[in-house]
């Protein structure tokens, strides 16, 4: 089975040793993903809009894997801070309403403080 590694070009992901996603088969392992608008390398300080900025970097990269947010069977938030998380559910319910993954939040510290949310994703193709 072949496995096909997917990067933004980001320096960090080689200073680390990391994938922004690796594809094997037909499964898909997005890694945790933060709020950063990768086009002007800025992040928001409003939590909402950082859930919808993950979801948007998520979507571009499940693309370049020949996949899209419908096949997205589990979903991991973390959060520094878990009583922002009801904040984030109008964001979350209209990108995986229909979709309904299985789901997990905890909360734990982030590498950066301006974070206030990380995502990652697994995806099966053509589910």
């Amino acid at each position: 089975m072949k496995r096909e590694l997917i990067s933004t070009g980001s320096s960090f992901e080689e200073e680390i040793g990391y994938s922004r996603a690796v594809v094997q088969g037909d499964w898909i392992f997005v890694s945790g993903t933060t709020g950063y608008d990768y086009d002007t390398m800025t992040i928001s300080d409003d939590i909402v809009v950082q859930t919808e900025q993950c979801l948007i970097n998520i979507e571009n990269t499940l693309e370049k894997a020949n996949a899209s947010l419908s096949d997205v069977v589990r979903v991991t938030y973390i959060l520094p801070d878990a009583s922002k998380f009801k904040r984030c559910w109008p964001i979350l319910r209209k990108y995986f309403g229909d979709i309904k993954p299985a789901a997990t939040m905890f909360s734990a510290v982030l590498a950066d403080e301006k974070m206030k949310i990380e995502i990652q994703v697994t995806a099966l193709k053509g589910k």
